[in-house]
């Protein structure tokens, strides 16, 4: 299996990890043994998986602030899925400066088709463009001049 495929299937744990938490609110360790259990974790690249679900879970309340300007709505009337993606896309977005914002949003919009409501990917995109933009705004002004990521 690829890296690429490997470490979106770790996004994926990392989004049921995350939306774990959201209606359980079990503790980290937790979560992290009951998703390593799903079958088809063996296929996840596990140390990125580990890494988005800890940086995220660990810094739920200074996520969610980056991304709250931009949802026009109460945190707590967002579907769990659609918020649970925001704050990975946000960790994401803070964390891997490896991963262009692009790739972070496609990924984010991949999950809200997969797991989310019918139209939460128009959601997620239209919030994350927004977001790109003021946490990666070098990046996202030289793609926007250039015309290439």
């Amino acid at each position: 299996m690829s890296g690429k495929a490997a470490r979106r299937r770790a996004r994926e744990f990392a989004l049921q990890g995350i939306y774990q938490w959201l209606l359980s609110g079990n503790s980290v360790p937790v979560i992290e043994d009951h998703v390593s259990q799903v079958s088809g974790f063996d296929k996840a690249d596990r140390e990125f998986f580990i890494s988005l679900l800890r940086g995220t879970l660990n810094n739920v309340e200074a996520l969610q602030e980056e991304f709250i300007p931009f949802i026009h709505r109460g945190i707590d009337e967002m579907s769990p899925v659609e918020r649970a993606i925001l704050l990975l896309a946000t960790h994401e977005f803070k964390t891997g400066l490896d991963t262009p914002y692009r790739v972070i949003i496609n990924e984010a919009i991949e999950l809200a088709k997969s797991y989310g409501a019918t139209d939460g990917h128009r959601f997620v995109n239209g919030v994350l463009d927004k977001l790109a933009a003021k946490l990666r705004a070098p990046e996202v002004t030289a793609a926007r001049e250039g015309g290439k990521s």
